[in-house]
């Protein structure tokens, strides 16, 4: 029998843990708001508005408007200027954050369970009544552009956004999060006003909690300050998104004076809310993830982290699957130097071949048990249950309890994640992005053959 050890707490087995789960309450509001709440007893809580928006929704001109929104947020609404908001926050020892992802936005607080009223009502004041004033537009610009320039830095964002350019080409979801310079410098209060009013909509919407909180009071709170919230669109135009569609490509940025090289390939995956995404979760953890960093070396159980030992092929590598709602990226990034791009390419194709074809009944059990534990263990704090309950409420209208991903794990088997991974990656035209001293990619036409093997 497994063990989880939690703080504080004796050890619970994981059977137990999923038995335990407290369930996932939810409710509507008349203007179609969804209210959630998982109570886990805890003397804290996070409570937040998850808002299906973000740069999917943009155009080419608004790109980077849910971005420099989240900036605006806490600075000051109509009933709060920025000082007498900040002062309303620290006076409870709350923390306020946000992000914004592709196609999600969230506004959330951790706080004293005993002062969600207060929190409800300062989350719902920054989302309807956001002051936007010219004046904090002009400072924030400077902020966004030093944020940009800062990302630039970071090599792994850089050359991820890189591979959503490449493989979304032409579609909204090749836009980056943060959008480009030139609309940091030019979006106007306008373009925000408007952004809100087309996006920031009652049944877009979901008041999640999780902590010490009751449902009831939590329904009571949004019914009494976000009952408000608008769910009619003007002229009846409620924005349809438009399918994106996946192109296998390639985008090269070569640049000898940086160390090593960052290099991601990925092929179009599964969407958020297809039955294939257990499967590749499974087949993700068999390929694993590697640092030099870390210890084991030879031992380690994944066969690429292996091979990245014995023969140097790389600094480090993980396998992600990125889901939308209607497509996915599925692929493999890493760190390597200059000289060990190719070798590092032709195990990393390998190990997708392998699960396509020769996957094994132990591979499949030590995957199943790796995301088993990766889905209890992520779930560690009020925040990520918060998250995780916004998340599934906008993606799949309900929480899937973990019991039902436990089974849907245990349902996988080495036939089914065969056929699922040749369904996604077999003979697939790939995506693939490169950044830093990238002389030793190999030819686009070689990674594309490299997508299948010649069997007889």
């Amino acid at each position: 029998m497994r063990y989880i050890i939690v703080r504080g707490q004796a050890s619970v087995s994981y059977a137990q843990s999923l038995v335990a789960a407290p369930e996932t309450r939810l409710t509507a509001l008349d203007n179609g708001l969804r209210v959630a709440s998982e109570d886990t007893g805890h003397a804290t809580c996070t409570v937040g508005l998850w808002i299906s928006a973000g740069s999917r929704y943009e155009s080419e001109k608004n790109n980077g408007a849910g971005f420099f929104l989240e900036h605006m947020a806490f600075k000051g609404t109509k009933k709060y200027p920025q000082a007498a908001l900040e002062q309303q926050v620290e006076s409870i020892g709350a923390h306020l954050s946000a992000y914004t992802s592709r196609e999600h936005t969230a506004y959330y607080m951790k706080t004293l369970a005993k002062d969600l009223p207060k929190a409800v009502e300062l989350l719902s004041d920054v989302v309807q009544s956001c002051s936007l004033n010219e004046a904090e537009i002009e400072q924030q610009r400077t902020v966004a552009l030093r944020e940009l320039q800062e990302v630039e830095g970071n090599l792994q964002e850089v050359c991820l956004d890189l591979l959503h350019a490449t493989a979304y080409q032409g579609t909204p979801l090749g836009h980056s999060v943060l959008g480009p310079s030139s609309n940091a410098r030019t979006l106007t209060r306008q373009d925000l006003v408007d952004y809100i009013n087309s996006h920031y909509k009652a049944p877009r919407m979901v008041l999640a909690a999780a902590g010490g909180v009751n449902h009831e009071e939590l329904v009571g709170l949004a019914k009494s300050h976000l009952s408000g919230v608008s769910f009619e669109y003007e002229g009846d135009a409620i924005p349809v998104l438009s399918p994106c569609r996946f192109t296998g490509s390639e985008i090269r940025v070569r640049d000898d004076d940086l160390p090593l090289a960052h290099i991601a390939i990925a092929v179009e995956g599964a969407s958020a809310a297809s039955p294939d995404v257990v499967p590749l979760m499974v087949a993700n953890s068999i390929i694993g993830s590697y640092d030099l960093t870390h210890g084991g070396g030879k031992h380690l159980s994944s066969r690429l982290a292996r091979l990245a030992v014995e023969k140097n092929l790389c600094h480090s590598f993980q396998a992600f699957h990125s889901s939308y709602s209607d497509t996915g990226l599925l692929g493999i990034y890493f760190v390597a130097d200059k000289h060990h791009i190719e070798d590092m390419m032709h195990w990393s194709q390998n190990a997708w071949m392998n699960l396509c074809t020769t996957v094994t009944e132990s591979d499949v059990a030590r995957g199943k048990n790796a995301v088993k534990a990766s889905l209890v263990g992520q779930l560690n704090g009020t925040t990520p249950i918060c998250d995780d309950i916004g998340r599934h409420i906008l993606n799949y209208g309900r929480r899937i309890p973990l019991a039902e991903w436990d089974a849907r794990i245990d349902a996988v088997t080495p036939k089914m994640l065969r056929d699922v991974c040749s369904k996604y990656i077999y003979d697939k035209c790939p995506a693939v992005a490169a950044v830093g001293p990238i002389e030793q990619l190999p030819d686009y036409n070689r990674m594309r053959s490299a997508m299948y093997w010649l069997r007889f």
